[in-house]
């Protein structure tokens, strides 16, 4: 791709549109960057700017700013259907987002990781069973550092493990993993697509310039997944929690099988800390593409079990007077939330809630009436939650995350659970899931304080 002394525009100055301005202009392109937000509010970012010659439009986008450009990056936050990019697009200027532009200087084979939960839990595992064989590893994209940070850091890698949204694939063109993970796919991000079937066309994109030459490993008892995997033309292999697949891999709870090329292997999951079916699913995706690379069977046993899994995805907090409580503060969508109640065979007391994302709660109703014994919503989702899972099971509202971890401790009884599972995104009253699970942590915390006296 050529970019030197190309006019080249920036939507979107979060982490991401930072490095790829910073990376664009060290290639010699006449950059400019957009934000809606204001000045104040990007200060520190302007401080990164300051003196590198790159033009900031802050405080909203001017079509006149987008229509001038040779091209234009769009950050994962940015909507493509804004006005200045329609605009954009009209009059023939080229969009793409920033893996896009990553992948035409990156030379070595990428293995893409996307679905709608548990991107980051595989990705991860899959970098650290690599390491353990020796491989040089880069692991970026939506997790960790975008990977327009991994363009020089490329040629002494081995291979890439990048995590990627439906959002970062919306304005893909060539990009092209070796290896295309696809976990799942559920409801999220209706705030943002007009349709459930938009959704799933995007996450599919992944697979979009794949050959016979590369894999994809796919999800056999996800019915959307098995359906759009017909058009594939990468070899697919699957794995299954329900059918012993002749190749691919199986899981009967106790361990996973993997077969490859005639040859199965068998990895126990007795001492493996990582908790939830979906985990195993997220386990099995991962050792198939580490087999693929060349890890040994001893080598993935040995990570697999000290792999402890993530912050705040079911992360296990505490026990107070018999009580244990979970941290799965990243459960921002249906999907995932019924994938952790599946996981406790305890009664659970559920906080939910926060942004809507106006996703169908229906999955969660007989989840809710069987396994969840009190609801305690909190957020801008409350009422529309509370009116949907009417007469399920008791529910009560808090106006705070404090109110709700205190009201769940008053409701809970030795043996059970106390989970924070939102369904929902946290910027209604957080930063981001990040900042909601730390908070959830302190109050925790702090209980377990006030009780041991």
């Amino acid at each position: 791709m050529e970019i030197f002394g190309k006019r080249i525009l920036v939507v979107g100055m979060a982490k991401t549109g930072l490095a790829t301005a910073k990376f664009l202009k060290s290639r010699g392109a006449i950059v400019t960057v957009s934000e809606i937000k204001t000045q104040d509010e990007m200060k520190d970012v302007q401080k990164e700017l300051n003196g590198l010659g790159i033009q900031m439009e802050l405080g909203g986008h001017q079509i006149e700013t987008f229509l001038r450009q040779d091209m234009i990056i769009v950050s994962p936050g940015v909507d493509l259907h804004i006005e200045p990019i329609q605009k954009a697009l009209e009059k023939g200027i080229k969009v793409i987002s920033e893996i896009e532009l990553a992948y035409n200087f990156i030379d070595i084979p990428i293995i893409g990781v996307t679905g709608t939960n548990g991107k980051t839990t595989t990705t991860i595992l899959l970098g650290e069973l690599l390491k353990e064989e020796g491989k040089k590893v880069g692991i970026g994209g939506n997790v960790g550092e975008p990977l327009i940070l991994f363009v020089e850091e490329a040629k002494q890698l081995d291979v890439l493990v990048v995590e990627i949204s439906s959002f970062q694939l919306e304005a893909i063109e060539k990009f092209r993993p070796k290896i295309s993970i696809l976990l799942n796919i559920t409801e999220d991000h209706l705030d943002r697509y007009e349709k459930f079937s938009d959704y799933v066309e995007a996450k599919q994109r992944i697979f979009l310039n794949q050959t016979s030459e590369d894999v994809a490993i796919l999800n056999y008892d996800d019915p959307i997944i098995m359906e759009s995997s017909k058009g594939i033309k990468a070899k697919k292999i699957f794995f299954s929690l329900r059918e012993r697949l002749k190749e691919g891999a199986f899981s009967d709870g106790n361990s996973i099988y993997i077969n490859l090329e005639g040859k199965e292997d068998v990895f126990s999951l007795r001492d493996v800390s990582l908790k939830g079916i979906h985990n195993v699913e997220n386990m099995m995706a991962a050792l198939i593409a580490s087999r693929i690379f060349g890890c040994r069977p001893l080598s993935i046993q040995n990570v697999l079990n000290r792999f402890k899994g993530l912050e705040h995805r079911l992360e296990f907090v505490s026990e107070i007077k018999g009580i244990r409580f979970y941290n799965d503060s990243k459960g921002t969508n249906v999907g995932s939330v019924v994938k952790s109640l599946q996981s406790f065979t305890e009664p659970v007391v559920l906080i939910a809630g926060g942004r809507d994302k106006k996703c169908d709660l229906g999955p969660l109703k007989e989840l809710i009436k069987n396994k969840v014994k009190s609801l305690i919503l909190i957020g801008e989702a409350r009422d529309r939650m509370a009116n949907e899972f009417k007469g399920l099971t008791k529910t009560t509202i808090a106006h705070t995350l404090e109110d709700a971890v205190n009201l769940a401790f008053k409701e809970a009884q030795r043996g059970e659970v106390i989970l924070l599972s939102p369904a929902c995104s946290s910027f209604d009253m957080f930063k981001d899931y990040k900042e909601r699970g730390r908070v959830f942590k302190e109050l925790v915390y702090n209980l377990q304080q006030e009780k041991s006296f």
